[in-house]
């Protein structure tokens, strides 16, 4: 039970400071037989840091219930 807490807490740690990820995708513009133009389109993925304060409550929770055997 405690490995499942310290995971949340490293994980709410993570997402607490990083609270966005940016990926690209590559879609065609023209394709025109031998000719082919591409672009790449960025999009974002964004969460509140409440989530990874959140993910860290329930994780020091988990740990602290564990120690009470």
């Amino acid at each position: 039970m405690k490995n499942i807490g310290i995971i949340l807490l490293v994980l709410g740690i993570g997402l607490t400071a990083f609270t966005s990820f940016k990926f690209f995708t590559t879609e065609k513009v023209v394709d025109i037989g031998a000719l082919e133009i591409t672009k790449e389109k960025p999009h974002y993925w964004t969460w509140s840091p409440l989530l990874g304060i959140a993910l860290m409550a329930v994780g020091g929770v988990v740990i602290w219930q564990g120690g009470k055997k």
